[in-house]
């Protein structure tokens, strides 16, 4: 991080505040910290892997680092659409138990980075279903819209726990048992 980036951080934390960028699926406008993004690529085929779940499109090579590419249009059961040259991934830091692993999430288009200040943030409302909210950090009402806070770790942080055992024993019981 250049030193000029570490400064402006550092105030957006002292005024209890913080940089989210904003993105849209369908007409709802989500939110990352911006602090996790690696990187915005446009939509670029990827190689898929197979017993993947559906949302989880396939794997990308980015510049020799396997990153995989998950679909948040089908991982939130929205209706699919097409990509397009605006379709977006962004690649971000995901932190799990099995360490930290760069995502990419397919997304209809990124906004713009917005500072959030920290007394805006509203609790998700409860659902009677934790599956629903477990996912999101707050709500931040705009004059125009309102942003969703996904809290990254949680959505996607499954995912690379999956993804990092590996081969479970069930299957290299078999495979043992063949050699």
């Amino acid at each position: 991080m250049t030193t000029l980036a570490a400064e402006k951080t550092d105030a957006g934390v002292a005024a209890g505040s913080h940089q989210v960028l904003t993105f849209v699926l369908g007409s709802e406008t989500y939110g990352v910290d911006i602090l996790r993004v690696q990187e915005l690529r446009g939509w670029s085929a990827v190689t898929k892997i197979p017993h993947a779940p559906p949302y989880l499109l396939g794997v990308l090579n980015l510049r020799g680092s396997i990153v995989p590419i998950v679909d948040l249009r089908m991982q939130f059961n929205l209706e699919r659409a097409e990509y397009t040259a605006v379709t977006v991934i962004i690649v971000l830091a995901v932190h799990s138990q099995a360490g930290r692993r760069d995502f990419g999430v397919v997304v209809d288009g990124v906004s713009d980075v917005v500072d959030v200040k920290v007394a805006d943030v509203k609790p998700a409302p409860d659902l009677n279903s934790r599956s629903a909210t477990e996912h999101i950090r707050g709500l931040v009402p705009l004059t125009d819209r309102m942003i969703v806070l996904l809290d990254i770790d949680r959505l996607i942080g499954s995912d690379v726990t999956v993804l990092s055992a590996g081969p479970s024993n069930a299957d290299a019981a078999p495979a043992a048992a063949a050699a």
